[in-house]
C-alpha cells in the first residue's frame, strides 16, 4: 500500500505546521486512504491555523467544466474563504500578494495525471512563483503519477513561441513525473531556491516508477469532471489533442476521451483506416471499435455522431500520443471537407491555434496538413524524450 504525501504529513510531520498560518490549494483528489479530505483533516487539527483555500481549474470541489471561470466563494463545510486560481483572464491564474500576505505556508495537494496539458501543474508553478515573492513556504504533498513514472512520449514545448496554460514549460506530452518532482524542476526552471524554506515536498512512501495507479492500493477520485477512470488518464496524453479540432473528444458522454466522434464520421470506414495505419506503423496495445455517441453537452450536444472507442488491450505497449496523431492523420485523409482545426480562443490565448498550443509547436498540424506520416514525427519525439529524461534526472524523488 502506498502512503501519499498527505498521509505522511499528518502522521509524521505536523510539527512543521505548528503555530503557522496556512492555506491549502486542492481539489477533490486531496484525500487520505480513508477518503477524508485534506481540508477536513487540517481544519479540525489543533496544530494548524488554516485561513484560506485556493481552487484550481474546476474548483476546490471539482464541479465546474473545462475552461469555465470559477468565482470566489466561502467553503460551506469550513466557512473558509475560497480564492479561485482559474477566473476570467490570465492574471486570475496566479495568487495575488493580497491572498498571501497573512500566510506562512501554502500546502498544495492535487492528483496530477501525468500529461503536460493538465493545468494543475501550472497552477503549482504560479503558486511557487507567488509564494517565493511573498516569502511564504510551499509544501507539496506528493501523489503517484497514475500512468507510471518511467514512460515518456512526445516533443518538448517551444516555450518561446507556444507557452500557455497547457504548456508553460518544456515538458513532453507524457512526462513521467510526480507533482513533487515537477515542483523541484519548476523551481530549477524559474530560478526559485529549492531549499526547504521555499519548497518542501513530502514524498509518497512505497511508490515505484513502474507502478500504475491501480497497483498502489489507493482509491481513485476523479481529478476533473471528465477524468472518470485510470483508462481515461492513459488515453488523455493523446486524445486531449482533439480539443484542438472540431471533433468531439467525448465530453458529454460517460467515457470522455476514450470515445470521440463527429456527425460526418462514418464509424466503420474510420475503424478500418485506423487498423490499416496501426498495422503499417506498428501501433500496439489498442483496439478500435466503431461506435455512435450523442454528447449531452459540449461539442455536438444532442446530435448523433459517428466515431470510435479506444480499447486498451495492452497498456504496457500502448502509445497514447502516437495513436491520436494517427487518428488525426486518418480524419484529415478521410474527411478533408469535414475535419478542421479549432480557431476559437483556447485557455486565454487567441492569436495561436489550440492544436499548436497543445502540441507545443506546429509539428503535428504541419504533418497532418502536409500529408506526412507518423514515423518521421515519432523519431523526433525519441530525441526529445531522451533529452528530457537526462535533464530531469537531478529532480527525481523515486527510483
Amino acid at each position: 500500500m502506498v502512503r501519499v504525501g498527505l498521509e505522511c504529513l499528518l502522521g509524521d510531520r505536523m510539527d512543521i505546521l505548528r503555530g503557522r498560518k496556512a492555506a491549502v490549494c486542492c481539489n477533490p483528489t486531496a484525500i487520505l486512504p480513508d477518503l477524508r479530505h485534506a481540508v477536513d483533516a487540517l481544519h479540525g487539527h489543533g496544530d494548524v491555523d488554516l485561513r484560506r483555500l485556493f481552487g484550481p481549474e474546476h474548483g476546490v470541489r471539482g464541479t465546474e467544466q473545462d475552461m469555465v471561470a470559477v468565482g470566489e466563494s466561502i467553503d460551506a463545510a469550513t466557512g473558509l474563504p475560497v480564492t479561485s486560481l482559474y477566473g476570467t483572464d490570465e492574471a486570475s491564474l496566479r495568487p495575488q500578494r493580497s491572498h498571501l500576505q497573512d500566510l506562512d505556508v501554502l500546502i498544495f495537494d492535487i492528483q496530477d495525471i501525468g500529461s503536460r496539458y493538465y493545468t494543475y501543474a501550472y497552477t503549482l508553478a504560479y503558486c511557487l512563483e507567488a509564494c517565493a515573492e511573498a516569502g511564504a513556504q510551499v509544501i507539496v504533498c506528493d501523489r503517484p503519477n497514475p500512468i507510471r513514472g518511467d514512460r515518456r512520449e512526445g516533443n518538448l514545448v517551444d516555450v518561446e513561441h507556444y507557452r500557455s496554460f497547457v504548456g508553460r514549460f518544456p515538458l513532453p506530452n507524457r512526462h513521467g513525473l510526480t507533482v513533487g518532482e515537477l515542483a523541484h524542476w519548476f523551481c530549477g526552471q524559474m530560478g526559485i531556491p529549492r531549499d526547504e524554506e521555499a519548497l518542501l515536498v513530502i514524498p509518497c512512501e512505497g511508490w515505484r516508477r513502474d507502478h500504475w495507479f491501480d497497483e498502489t492500493g489507493l482509491p481513485w477520485v476523479m481529478p476533473s469532471p471528465n477524468m472518470p477512470t485510470l483508462e481515461t488518464a492513459l488515453v488523455y496524453p493523446g486524445q486531449c489533442l482533439l480539443e484542438g479540432t472540431n471533433v468531439s473528444e467525448g465530453r458529454g458522454t460517460t467515457r470522455p476521451f476514450e470515445v470521440c466522434g463527429a456527425p460526418w464520421i462514418e464509424p466503420q470506414v474510420l475503424k478500418q483506416e485506423m487498423e490499416r495505419l496501426a498495422n503499417r506503423w506498428g501501433l500496439e496495445g489498442v483496439a478500435f471499435r466503431a461506435c455512435a455517441i450523442q454528447p449531452t453537452f459540449h461539442k455536438f450536444a444532442g446530435r448523433v455522431c459517428g466515431g470510435l472507442q479506444l480499447h486498451m488491450t495492452d497498456r504496457e505497449r500502448f502509445e497514447p500520443l502516437a495513436t491520436t496523431v494517427t487518428l488525426l492523420i486518418a480524419l484529415k485523409r478521410l474527411y478533408p471537407e469535414g475535419f478542421a482545426w479549432r480557431t476559437a480562443p483556447y485557455e486565454f490565448v487567441s492569436d495561436r491555434l489550440a492544436i499548436d498550443l497543445l502540441s507545443g509547436d506546429t509539428s503535428i498540424r504541419d504533418m497532418v496538413d502536409g500529408g506526412g506520416e507518423l514515423p518521421e514525427l515519432r523519431a523526433a519525439w525519441r530525441r526529445w524524450e531522451a533529452e528530457f529524461s537526462e535533464s530531469v534526472r537531478p529532480y527525481l524523488l523515486y527510483r
